[in-house]
């Protein structure tokens, strides 16, 4: 029996004991709305199963017999994360919990689509071997997260501008290879179901996500689920149309937020502003820093674009954090102070006091969550707000 042939309540009892536990019984219950019978009655299975343990009675100061507390069995299954960038992949086998056994980095020399495949494969069988001294059981099944239009549901990249595929099946390509089952999912809404599971998104209801890098990317949590829309573009802010800029995006048109405050853009920018068709983004913070007017002013535009991107999530959605995290957070003390002021006179009324997080994640975070989305489909194996038509 796996946890997808469990009742629903079992699925609910899974989920809080994976982000809170270990937790008594009690605990799961009122943490659920089920009753001490309803927990009890979906537990049993879970524990003769090995999808849970009992980790003996706590400590307390009072009579009666002590509670005992439950917990997540996670060696009970493993899961590989792998995230494809334009030039390497990231990968990750995780326990149940999401917690890394193994990582891995490979590069790519090609972004040919068989190319990507069979590097996968390495990837992967090179990361099983060495998480093979770890636990006690194999992978269970891969996520691979790429950037762009993703159809998670069927298994396909529909477009990634920065591996420029059109309407490949990689999830059925990936299992084939590797032989083993794969789910596929856009990178930054992967990196969204691991932060709402195990990262700066535990315990909230509603959250934002906005990664800064090569693109502009944001995943967004509403009442507890990772939403992805009718058409799986849903926070697609990076293509927000806030003006400021004559250079094309990567979707084609002009005055994206991308095309202001992408890592592309700002060395793009900076190139003309300082007169240095070679500038490189590391060399543009350092004239930044050092007080390059023309170079800061690059810098202050983009981080107004941000802040209009980041005012327009509040506005809309009304999330209680937003998260900011990508490559492009390197440089975030150059714009910071503009992002908040112009966050700050667009956003309406209370939606100003929404929690601006900076959070920095490597690559391998971003691993980890296609490996949090493989592990999802097995403890909540019907997740709507994922799948679009």
């Amino acid at each position: 029996m796996t946890l997808a042939d469990q009742p629903p309540a079992a699925a609910q009892v899974f989920r809080t004991l994976l982000t809170h536990g270990p937790l008594t019984r009690a605990e799961v219950g009122r943490r659920t709305g089920l009753s001490p019978g309803a927990v009890t009655k979906v537990a049993t299975p879970l524990l003769t199963e090995g999808w849970i343990t009992e980790l003996g009675r706590p400590v307390v100061e009072r009579a009666g017999r002590p509670p005992t507390l439950i917990a997540v069995r996670a060696e009970r299954a493993r899961f590989v994360g792998v995230k494809v960038t334009g030039d390497q992949l990231i990968g990750v086998v995780v326990d149940l919990a999401a917690q890394p056994l193994a990582t891995g980095r490979a590069a790519l020399g090609s972004r040919d689509v068989s190319t990507v495949v069979a590097a996968i494969a390495r990837l992967v069988s090179r990361l099983r071997a060495d998480a093979g001294a770890v636990g006690d059981g194999d992978v269970h099944s891969i996520g691979v997260t790429v950037s762009g239009d993703v159809d998670g549901h069927g298994g396909t990249v529909q477009y990634s501008p920065f591996l420029d595929w059109r309407r490949v099946p990689l999830a059925r390509l990936v299992e084939d290879a590797t032989g083993t089952p794969t789910v596929l999912e856009n990178d930054v809404r992967a990196l969204t179901v691991a932060e709402l599971w195990f990262g700066a998104g535990v315990g909230l209801s509603s959250f934002a996500l906005v990664t800064v890098g090569a693109g502009i990317g944001c995943g967004l949590v509403l009442d507890g689920l990772v939403v992805s829309g009718a058409h799986g573009v849903s926070g697609e802010i990076g293509h927000l149309p806030v003006g400021g800029s004559d250079r094309v995006c990567t979707c084609g048109n002009t005055g994206c937020v991308e095309a202001v405050a992408s890592t592309h853009a700002i060395t793009d920018r900076a190139r003309r502003a300082a007169a240095d068709p070679a500038l490189t983004m590391k060399e543009a913070v350092r004239l930044a820093h050092t007080g390059h007017p023309a170079v800061r002013a690059v810098f202050s535009q983009a981080g107004h674009a941000m802040g209009l991107a980041l005012a327009s999530v509040a506005n809309l959605v009304g999330p209680e954090r937003i998260i900011i995290s990508g490559e492009g957070v390197a440089s975030y003390d150059l714009y910071e102070e503009q992002i908040r002021r112009t966050f700050r006179a667009q956003a309406f009324g209370a939606a100003g006091d929404c929690d601006l997080l900076v959070r920095p994640l490597p690559f391998e975070q971003w691993a980890r969550g296609g490996a949090a989305v493989a592990a999802q489909r097995v403890f909540a194996p019907t997740v709507p707000q994922l799948h679009h038509p």
